[in-house]
């Protein structure tokens, strides 16, 4: 049985904080949110969290003054910001932030740092399900109803963009330097061809959709 990560919020936007916690319920994760310090504080301490997404400019205690006492602990931390000058994510980072993501953000890129970041410390399994389809991260195995689908090394590269930011559309320079880390010079049939052939190999025709004059979208309820 695989163990469901729990994730503390510090936020004390109501509509950030919303949206972060129907992201992450959505992909399988449990979430407590806290819209002060003194109450992210009095959460941590009960030593039940895997990964805490912090604010810095909250009330009560500033995040700041709580990553100060969350570094001595084990728990990582991503610090979500509006605070995106370098020099504050450097403070952050310096401080013991494990990531800092600057707001506003899309919740394709939190999900991907949050994967990475459990990654790093061992918390996260290395199975990512997307509907009837299971992709191991470490094995770069992919399984569809059970049954092992065959794809090459770039294919594999692009589907773990797509499985990794679920119903964002995703802009073609994007998804081509992601996948072959060179400059996307506007030809698209080099992507395009390899995104049909994953629709086959899947059986994702309707799955993977066309973004006219953007990209492509993984679109998904899972």
């Amino acid at each position: 049985m695989l163990k469901i990560i729990n994730i503390l919020i510090i936020e004390d936007d109501a509509s950030i904080s919303n949206l972060i916690v129907t992201t992450l319920v959505r992909e399988g994760y449990s979430c407590e949110a806290a819209s002060d310090g003194r109450r992210g504080l009095e959460l941590y301490e009960t030593g039940r969290f895997d990964l805490i997404l912090l604010d810095l400019m909250l009330p009560m205690i500033s995040g700041y003054d709580l990553l100060e006492t969350i570094r001595n602990g084990d728990t990582p931390v991503i610090v979500i910001s509006a605070m995106n000058q370098v020099q504050d994510r450097i403070k952050g980072l310096k401080m013991g932030a494990d990531d800092y993501l600057s707001k506003p953000f899309q919740v394709g890129e939190l999900v991907a740092r949050i994967e990475s970041v459990l990654r790093r410390v061992n918390k996260a399994s290395p199975v990512i399900k997307c509907g009837d389809v299971s992709v191991n991260t470490e094995s770069r195995v992919v399984t569809k109803d059970g049954t092992q689908i065959e794809l090459t090394a770039k294919e594999f590269d692009l589907l773990m963009i797509f499985v990794q930011n679920k119903n964002v559309a995703l802009s073609r320079s994007y998804l081509y330097e992601s996948v072959w880390h060179d400059w996307y010079n506007g030809d698209t049939r080099t992507l395009d061809n390899h995104v049909q052939r994953l629709r086959k190999k899947l059986d994702w025709a309707d799955t993977i959709e066309t973004v006219f004059r953007i990209g492509y979208r993984l679109k998904t309820r899972s």
